[in-house]
C-alpha cells in the first residue's frame, strides 16, 4: 500500500486517496466505494489494490470526507456530499472508463456516481450493495426522529461506540432512493451478498438486479458468509469476479 495522497476540492475539503499508478495498465480503473464509516484500510479495499497493483491496473481508494484518513466532521457526510467528491477526485485523477466496486452504502453511492460517469462507466461490482437503508433500514419511530432533526443513535456490532444517523444524512439518502423505479445503467455487473448477512438483506441485491437496465448481471449468492464478506473465501471470490469481468478479458 502507498501513503495516502490528499486531493483538494474548491471549498478547501481534503480527500485522502491512494493509487496503484499502474505504469501500463491495460482496461479502466477500478475505483472502490467504502461503506459507512467504513474507509480504505478494510480487508477488501486493501485485497483489491494489492490484486490490481500485481495485475498492473490501474486502482483507486479513497476516504470520504469526516471518513478514514480525510479531515472533516462525519456528522457533515450525506451520500450528495460524499457523491461530489468522488466525482471531482475522478474528473482530477481517472482519464479513462471506470469500474466502481461498491462495499454495502458504497453500494448506494455506485449507483449515483455511476449515473453521473454516463458512458466513462464501464462496469459494476456490488458487496452487500445497500440502496435505499435509509428506508428499509429504520423503523417508523426512528424516521420520525430523524426528519424532526434528531440524531439517532444504534448499536454497533463491529466496535465498541454506537453508530449515529445523522438527520441531514437520512434526509439526503431519501431524496436519492433507487430502487422505486428502473436505474438507467447497462454496463455489465456483478452482485456478490452473503446470506448470512444481518445488516443489508440478500433480497436487496435481487431487488437491485431487477432496476437496473443492465442485461448482463450476476448475482452471487454466499450462504455462510456475513455483511462484511471479509473471509478469505469471500475475498477470493471477490477477486476471481473481478479477473473475470468482460472489461478485464
Amino acid at each position: 500500500m502507498t501513503h495516502p495522497q490528499f486531493h483538494t476540492l474548491p471549498d478547501g475539503r481534503q480527500i485522502a486517496f491512494r493509487r496503484t499508478h499502474a505504469a501500463s495498465s491495460a482496461g479502466p480503473t477500478i475505483i472502490f466505494l467504502p461503506g459507512y464509516m467504513s474507509d480504505m484500510e478494510g480487508g477488501k479495499a486493501t485485497a483489491l489494490f494489492d490484486w490490481a497493483a500485481s495485475e498492473g491496473r490501474d486502482c483507486l481508494l479513497l476516504d470520504y470526507s469526516g471518513c478514514g484518513s480525510s479531515p472533516g466532521d462525519f456528522a457533515d457526510g450525506t451520500l450528495s456530499r460524499w457523491r461530489d467528491e468522488v466525482l471531482d477526485l475522478v474528473k482530477a485523477q481517472v482519464a479513462g472508463p471506470v469500474v466502481l466496486a461498491g462495499s454495502s452504502m458504497g453500494g448506494w453511492l455506485m449507483l449515483m456516481i455511476g449515473l453521473a460517469l454516463e458512458d466513462r462507466l464501464a462496469a459494476m461490482v456490488g458487496i452487500a450493495a445497500a440502496p435505499d437503508f435509509s428506508d428499509w433500514g429504520y423503523d417508523e419511530n426512528q424516521k420520525a426522529r430523524l426528519a424532526s432533526g434528531e440524531t439517532v443513535l444504534e448499536h454497533n456490532p463491529y466496535g465498541p461506540e454506537q453508530t449515529p444517523t445523522h438527520a441531514a444524512f437520512w434526509q439526503d439518502a431519501q431524496a436519492n432512493r433507487m430502487l422505486g423505479g428502473n436505474i438507467a445503467i447497462t454496463c455489465p455487473t456483478r452482485l456478490l451478498h452473503g446470506q448470512n448477512d444481518a445488516d443489508v438483506p440478500w433480497q436487496t441485491s435481487l431487488k437491485l438486479a431487477e432496476r437496473l437496465c443492465s442485461d448482463d448481471i450476476q448475482v452471487t449468492l454466499v450462504k455462510a458468509a456475513d455483511h462484511r464478506m471479509s473471509r478469505d473465501e469471500d475475498i477470493a471470490l471477490l477477486l476471481r469476479i473481478f479477473a473475470q469481468l468482460p472489461v478485464f478479458a
